[in-house]
């Protein structure tokens, strides 16, 4: 998932004369939600294009470790996706291109191990599927094999669907990323909203071409809104927004960002829902000065 955006006001585009917004669903409850409707067991992909067919959306949140995971599944969230955005979020790096898969299957595994309910989803990163559909299959059996993830994720439209194939050919489902693809930012010139314009019917062309090979659901990203109702409304398989408004049949959001551990300026589709940034802070910075004035440990925590 993307990590930064282009310069754009965070306020909300006006509507242009003869498009009308896309129309915003209501807020899913404890009644709608998919785990409401399902049986008490590990979510499929054939679940979330169930809940496509029904009107009810769901939502998916990175994680690269038991904690995060254990308590978003807790928490009701029914797809975790380990993303290459671990490069950003877990290994330091500026961009997502240099994660490796030998770096993202142990913390797939920490995942899938932590989890029970919520499908567990793994990206392959940048150089493990782009030579072959034959190396996109090999790398997805060992993010199964290994990792015992549920299901592989790939960027990519049209020029990525015999690789989408070739992954569901050997058994395994794959969610497929069409729009802004962060594996491709050298070529796409930067964090760019794509798909306007005349640039959206190949978007379009993109996500069919990816649903035809066999993709159970396609990533949505920094797509205009109107775009994003429009392939919506016409692929039969679940849309995932990020940076791509309110009708789609699902959001994703990198935790990190979505609970204001990550500081700084974040991308205009990110809503801070907590600033975890603080809350660590202030917990460390007591710690800190209960050590330093000898005020922890405490006489209560000695062994006699």
């Amino acid at each position: 998932m993307s990590e930064q955006t282009e310069s754009e006001p965070a306020q909300p585009e006006p509507t242009q004369p003869g498009h009308a917004q896309p129309a915003r669903r209501e807020p899913a409850t404890a009644e709608t939600a998919p785990y409401a409707a399902a049986p008490r067991r590990r979510i499929r992909a054939l679940d979330l294009q169930k809940a496509k067919r029904e009107g009810r959306r769901w939502a998916m949140l990175t994680s690269y470790d038991q904690y995060t995971a254990s308590l978003f599944e807790r928490s009701g969230v029914e797809a975790l996706l380990v993303g290459d955005s671990a490069a950003n979020n877990v290994f330091g790096h500026d961009t997502t291109l240099p994660v490796t898969v030998d770096e993202l299957i142990p913390l797939a595994r920490a995942v899938t191990r932590a989890t029970s309910r919520a499908i567990v989803i793994a990206d392959l990163p940048f150089g493990s599927y782009e030579v072959s559909p034959e190396q996109a299959a090999t790398t997805a059996i060992r993010f199964m094999k290994e990792a015992e993830v549920h299901a592989v994720k790939l960027e990519g439209g049209t020029r990525m669907a015999d690789r989408v194939r070739a992954v569901v050919d050997a058994g395994i489902p794959v969610m497929a990323h069409v729009g802004f693809t962060p594996q491709s930012e050298h070529a796409l010139g930067g964090y760019k909203v794509q798909g306007r314009g005349d640039a959206a019917q190949q978007l379009l062309d993109d996500a069919k071409a990816v649903v035809e090979a066999g993709a159970f659901a396609v990533v949505l990203e920094m797509v205009p809104a109107e775009l994003a109702a429009r392939v919506t409304a016409e692929v039969p398989v679940p849309t995932v927004g990020i940076g791509a408004g309110a009708s789609c049949d699902a959001q994703v959001l990198v935790w990190q960002d979505m609970a204001g551990l990550r500081t700084g300026p974040v991308p205009r589709f990110v809503k801070r829902y907590a600033n975890l940034d603080q809350v660590l802070g202030d917990a460390v910075r007591a710690y800190v000065s209960d050590v330093a004035s000898g005020m922890f440990p405490e006489s209560e925590r000695d062994f006699s």
